[in-house]
């Protein structure tokens, strides 16, 4: 079975925000976006997802990507 790999971490570098820039425009704890930047989490909202993406001026896909065991 394979598992959603999140690659926020390095879209953050590419755009060159920080992680509590991002949290407070995203609208979400610095404690959650870490989690979701480390990939610790399970799941995330759609409506977290369009407000990352809406920042970062990126595509879901930039920041998920499906890998395979």
């Amino acid at each position: 079975m394979g598992k959603i790999v999140l690659h926020l971490d390095k879209m953050m570098v590419e755009r060159k925000i920080s992680l509590n820039e991002l949290a407070e425009k995203v609208g979400i704890s610095n404690v959650n976006l870490s989690k979701i930047k480390n990939n610790r989490v399970t799941a995330i909202r759609f409506s977290t997802l369009e407000a990352i993406c809406e920042v970062l001026h990126c595509q879901p896909g930039d920041i998920l990507e499906f890998e395979t065991d």
